[in-house]
């Protein structure tokens, strides 16, 4: 009798094995299509803040209820004349500007936001050498709707800027529009030596509405 009472669970178990694996993958699947998703950075455009090879957790449900914010990290969805790929390509970069906002450079060497100077910490240096904010003076204003996003390493990334310079300054092929953004970066977990939060400076705090 004890050896029927200990096989039952054995069986119960091993049936119900398939149902908990396809439950947990279903799971998984429904997380990471909906909820969250991982990206590694393939190139140096924001260094320091991130270096090629990490790895980043994006929450894609954030911008479901409300839009970016000045100074978030978003991965979006690049149009084909930025990435030249016409199967679209992830591309990660920090929002500059948000709709309606009036983004110039520059001010003692800063870009100014609704006339607000904006100090950058998140800058690339490197051996004392620091990129300016912008390679050339721009006065633009970001459509409703969209946003202007740049890399934190100024000197090394396609962005806003460099597709407003190519555009012919056409304000609308050099910024993004806010349903092409897959979600925000908020955490670098990999390498665990670089794991670190992807929080919103504080010198955006200062920045006001148009």
């Amino acid at each position: 009798m004890i050896d029927e009472q200990t096989d039952k669970p054995r069986s119960s178990f091993w049936k119900e094995l398939p149902i908990l694996l396809g439950v947990a993958i279903l799971v998984a699947v429904l997380v990471r299509y909906f909820v969250l998703q991982t990206f590694f950075i393939p190139s140096p455009s924001m260094e320091n803040t991130l270096q090629i090879d990490d790895r980043v957790l994006v929450n894609k449900l954030v911008y479901d209820f409300r839009s970016p914010h000045r100074g978030e990290v978003v991965v979006f969805k690049a149009p084909t004349e930025w990435s030249g790929n016409p199967d679209g390509e992830d591309f990660i970069k920090r929002v500059i500007g948000v709709g309606g906002d009036h983004v110039v450079c520059c001010d003692d060497d800063k870009l100014v936001i609704n006339g607000k100077p904006l100090y950058e910490p998140y800058i690339f240096s490197a051996n004392g050498e620091r990129d300016k904010p912008a390679d050339q003076e721009f006065d633009i204003t970001v459509p409703e709707g969209r946003l202007w996003v740049m890399g934190d390493h100024r000197s090394a990334s396609g962005d806003s800027l460099e597709h407003w310079q190519q555009s012919g300054r056409n304000i609308d092929s050099a910024t993004i529009p806010e349903d092409q953004v897959v979600g925000r970066a908020f955490t670098v977990f990999w390498p665990v030596d670089r794991a670190t939060w992807l929080t919103v400076p504080e010198q955006f705090d200062a920045i006001p509405n148009p």
